[in-house]
């Protein structure tokens, strides 16, 4: 029982959601803007330091049918190199549609394409844990090769 991070891995833009346990809710908390791997993990350092999260909840991005393509492999990476860095339980979520998911609620909001883009990656985070809490079984892909 604890907190939860949640992230929308992008090589640009990584969208970052929070979450409770017990309550089994998730908010959208930030995207950071990184230029390398290097300032992400600062910038993730941050967020761990001050959430104190017990695990961390990584989407994997596929094809619809569920196949991988290249950026399954990269975010593949990237929750290896959280494992490593941070010694927490990272789990891979599947992330199909969760962007498009993200896009129409907040177009339902009101919102032009121009004014959802900062908050996009976000509100995907929040979608990829909100959908981990509600089917943890049905939606942790198996492991890559």
């Amino acid at each position: 029982m604890g907190t939860i991070l949640a992230f929308d891995f992008g090589e640009k833009r990584t969208g970052v959601a929070v979450g409770e346990t017990t309550l089994g809710q998730a908010h959208p908390l930030t995207v950071l803007h990184a230029a390398s791997d290097t300032e992400r993990l600062a910038a993730i350092a941050r967020l761990i330091q001050e959430w104190q999260p017990e695990k961390l909840v990584i989407g994997r991005p596929t094809h619809a049918d569920g196949t991988p393509h290249a950026m399954t492999a990269r975010a593949h990476a990237f929750a290896q190199r959280l494992r490593a860095r941070f010694g927490l339980p990272v789990i891979e979520a599947d992330e199909r549609l969760t962007s498009r998911d993200a896009a129409t609620r907040l177009r339902e909001t009101g919102r032009t394409a121009k004014s959802m883009k900062p908050l996009l990656d976000a509100v995907a985070a929040q979608l990829i844990l909100q959908t981990w809490f509600d089917y943890p079984d049905e939606r942790t892909p198996p492991p890559l090769a």
